[in-house]
């Protein structure tokens, strides 16, 4: 197996709703972003399914070492290999990749924020990153776009918080701010005993207002004239705010018991209605 189709496997199994707008990508910035992709996977695993802090800490610390090593051009894992060629071809930057492996350090270190500034730090750096490196995979001409991608990628991360509200509170993990719960009058039992009311439905609707504000903000912000490179970005877009939308119109307060998601056609349909719109 080639480190091309090493990542191509775990970026296909992960069943993101990235993987279908990567599909209209040419070959050679697909690659790239799928091996960027699979990077993020492999480090957000550690910090998902690794429950031996010490050993986390350990495999994420190798990380660390590997991207120095991958920068050097002496990169070890099948991930690191298929990222060698991009990291020069679209200037990416070491420190982001390192931000990231901070993100998800944080995974490891905490379980519960108390307000927005300290969740968007994290969102920053397990997104909004994310966002700034693919926005150079992608192509830019005018740097306001780097804007556009922080804010998409924040927009993205806050929607995965919304989805994965029951989910998270199984691994004891609440990454709703717990200023936020007091404020709704929302305890941390009730998320993490997953029991629906309406003070639970108002608090969750007010974190999707907040995600749907970034993605408002998001494409306010992207220049016309970089609308076609960054095509990818809106296709991502569109997938999961309609995601962020179904779960609103199904009651927020139901992602505490089941995981909202959209099936691989209408993924599908969105990204080409996108594409369509953009040429």
């Amino acid at each position: 197996m080639t480190p091309q189709q090493y990542c191509q496997q775990k970026t296909a199994e992960s069943g993101s709703s990235f993987y279908y707008s990567f599909m209209f990508l040419p070959k050679q910035k697909r690659e790239a972003i799928t091996a960027l992709y699979a990077f993020c996977r492999e480090v957000d695993d550690i910090a998902d399914e690794c429950t031996d802090f010490n050993i986390a800490q350990t495999k994420l610390n190798w990380w660390r070492t590997e991207i120095e090593s991958l920068y050097q051009d002496k990169p070890q894992h099948p991930v690191s290999k298929a990222l060698l060629a991009p990291i020069t071809t679209y200037q990416l930057n070491a420190e982001h990749f390192i931000e990231i492996i901070d993100g998800m350090e944080m995974d490891l270190k905490f379980n519960r924020y108390e307000d927005f500034k300290q969740l968007q730090l994290y969102c920053y750096r397990v997104a909004s990153v994310v966002g700034l490196l693919s926005a150079q995979i992608f192509g830019f001409n005018n740097r306001k776009t780097l804007k556009f991608a922080h804010d998409l990628g924040l927009a993205f991360q806050l929607t995965n918080i919304v989805r994965d509200v029951g989910e998270d509170a199984r691994r004891g993990r609440i990454y709703l701010p717990l200023d936020e719960l007091a404020k709704f009058e929302v305890t941390e039992d009730d998320i993490l005993h997953s029991r629906e009311s309406i003070a639970v439905k108002n608090l969750l609707n007010h974190q999707i207002k907040r995600a749907e504000s970034y993605y408002d903000r998001a494409l306010r912000e992207l220049p016309a004239e970089d609308r076609g490179n960054q095509r990818v970005g809106l296709m991502m877009a569109a997938i999961y705010r309609t995601l962020l939308r179904e779960i609103k119109v199904d009651g927020a307060e139901k992602v505490l018991n089941s995981r909202t998601s959209l099936g691989a056609l209408r993924k599908i349909y969105l990204a080409l209605q996108v594409w369509i719109k953009t040429f």
